[in-house]
C-alpha cells in the first residue's frame, strides 16, 4: 500500500511540474519604406504612441528602460526594455503590468531591408492568463496586426 501511494504521489508530483508550452504570435508587414526610415520610427522605444491605433499616450521613464503605455478606452501598460539592437534594427521587451491576458511575455520588434522597401517582423511568446491559449492568441494577435497595418500603411 505505502509503494502504490508513493507512486501516486510521485506521478502527482511529475504531472503538476510538467508546464505549459509558451502562446507565440506572430505578424509581419512589408513597407514601401526604407528600412532605415521604418526604425526611425520603431526604434525609438516610447515612439509606439505616435504609430500604434491602440495607444493614447506613451511616457518613458528617466533612464529609458521603461514606458508606461495609456490605453484608448483606458487602462495602462507598461512594458520594460530588454534588449536595443540599433545596428540590426530590432529591440526586445517585456510586459511588466497591464491588462492584457497574459504572464511572462516577452517579444521582439525588427525591421530589415527587402528590395527597395523593408519588412517588420512583431514576435512574442507568453503564457495565457486568466484565458484560454486562444483567446490570449487572439488578443496579442490582433494588437500586432493593428500596430503593423498602421505603422506600413505609407
Amino acid at each position: 500500500m505505502r509503494m502504490v501511494i508513493a507512486f501516486a504521489t510521485g506521478v502527482a508530483l511529475l504531472l503538476c511540474g510538467t508546464t505549459a508550452q509558451a502562446v507565440e504570435s506572430s505578424a509581419t508587414a512589408t513597407s514601401k519604406l526604407p528600412a532605415d526610415a521604418l526604425w526611425a520610427k520603431i526604434g525609438d522605444f516610447c515612439g509606439i504612441g505616435k504609430w500604434h491605433p491602440a495607444i493614447e499616450q506613451c511616457k518613458i521613464s528617466a533612464n529609458g528602460e521603461t514606458r508606461t503605455l495609456s490605453l484608448k478606452g483606458g487602462g495602462t501598460l507598461v512594458e520594460k526594455l530588454v534588449k536595443m539592437d540599433a545596428a540590426h534594427h530590432s529591440y526586445t521587451y517585456s510586459i511588466v503590468s497591464g491588462p492584457l491576458p497574459v504572464a511572462h511575455y516577452r517579444s521582439t520588434i525588427s525591421v530589415a531591408a527587402k528590395g527597395a522597401g523593408s519588412v517588420v517582423k512583431w514576435v512574442g511568446k507568453y503564457d495565457a492568463k486568466g484565458v484560454s491559449d486562444a483567446d490570449a492568441k487572439k488578443t496579442i494577435d490582433g494588437i500586432y496586426d493593428s500596430g503593423l497595418k498602421a505603422l506600413t500603411t505609407n
